[in-house]
Parts: C-alpha cells; structure tokens; sequence
C-alpha cells in the first residue's frame, strides 16, 4: 500500500533521520507549548501502539523517546527535534482505561485541543497496531482530524507479530474506513520497530512531505 520513493527521498529521508535528535520540550497543557518553528508532525495512537519504539527506530536512537510495558507512561506532548525545519511530536497515547478517569479526561482534551489548533502541524501519523487494526478509542481521533482538516496517515505497527494473510487482510480492512474520510492519506505505511520494516519508506514519506510544503 506504500507509494514508490525514488532513491533521492530514500537517501534524503535516510540523511534527516541521522541528523542528532534530541528532546527539546514537553508540556501537557496547551498554555505552555512551545513557540512554533518549521513543520511538526505528530504520533499518535492508543497505549501501548509502540509510539516510542516507531521513533527511536526512525531516528536510529535506542532511548530518544521512552518505552515502556506500562500503557499510558507517556503523559505530555513530548517534543523532539534536530533543526528548525521539522519538530517531532509524540502524543500521550489514547483509550488507556485502567488510568486514572480525570488523567483520561486531561490526556484526551490535550490531544484534541493540539490536534485541532497548532498551525504549523503538517501531517498526524497515526498509529495502528497490526494485530488489532481500528478500534473504537481511535474514531475520537479520526474525527477530530477530519473536523480540524488536519491531513493524517495511518502507520501500521508490530507487522512482525502478524501473519502475512491477517497483515493483507489488516490492511484492506484499514484502507476501506480512510477511503472515506477526506482528511486521511490514502497511502498505509506497514512497520516494524523491531525489525526496521517500513523505517526508509516512512523516513522518505516525511521528506516528500516537507518538500510539498517547502
């Protein structure tokens, strides 16, 4: 489902992640994001989606961004950068019940008051885990981004935990509930941290991205 990159995105995308990525920021309240520079893009998904992994393997760093076996860790937005021109947002993941109500509440009114009003957010990759595909914590999401006209792109994770034939059928399954939202991209970027799958193509897919908007 991916769209061909030439070898110069691939090349480019290889180049921009390997630059020194470093943590810049974290908030989690809208009050005290900080001032907006170049491009963002963010992560989101549901808990434990492997949004910490996905980055660390997209920078090529074992430890930018922490992981952890406990969903709902990361509790700000969470900022990372390497120049000016591209910020990385990780968001606090979504649909993890087993919080606190009033820490749901907070996480969930952050995400879509970030989703909904940061001017400078170019592109959301939201994060599917493979195993499971859509579920009902992420329709929230779909929602707000299609309301916001915020472009978005799904990103299939853990495609080394699934089978081949349940991964072809994952991805026709994700594919036919974005064809009908306007907002999303239709393109599905399949992944594996653990493995490196998709890494170039979702390196390449963000450099193509910051030349449109260039």
């Amino acid at each position: 489902m991916s769209t061909p990159y030439s070898d110069r995105e691939i090349e480019a995308g290889r180049k921009l992640f390997a630059a020194d990525w470093q943590f810049t920021a974290a908030t989690g309240t809208l009050d005290r994001l900080p001032p907006m520079q170049g491009l963002e893009i963010a992560f989101a998904g549901r808990s434990n989606v492997g949004k910490s992994s996905l980055i660390n393997g997209l920078t090529g760093r074992k430890a930018l961004a922490r992981t952890s076996n406990t969903p709902g860790r990361t509790q700000e937005l969470i900022f990372f950068s390497a120049s000016p021109a591209l910020t990385i947002v990780d968001m606090p993941g979504y649909g993890y019940a087993e919080a606190p109500k009033s820490k749901v509440k907070a996480w969930t009114e952050l995400i879509h008051a970030y989703l909904s009003g940061r001017a400078n957010l170019a592109r959301v990759y939201v994060l599917i885990d493979a195993r499971h595909g859509l579920k009902d914590a992420d329709e929230g999401v779909l929602k707000t981004l299609g309301t916001s006209a915020v472009s978005y792109q799904v990103v299939l994770t853990k495609a080394d935990q699934v089978k081949a034939s349940e991964l072809e059928k994952r991805i026709a399954e994700t594919a036919a509930v974005l064809a009908r939202r306007a907002a999303a991209f239709p393109e599905i970027v399949v992944t594996s941290a653990r493995e490196g799958t998709g890494m170039p193509e979702l390196r390449a897919a963000i450099v193509r991205l910051m030349n449109e908007r260039a």
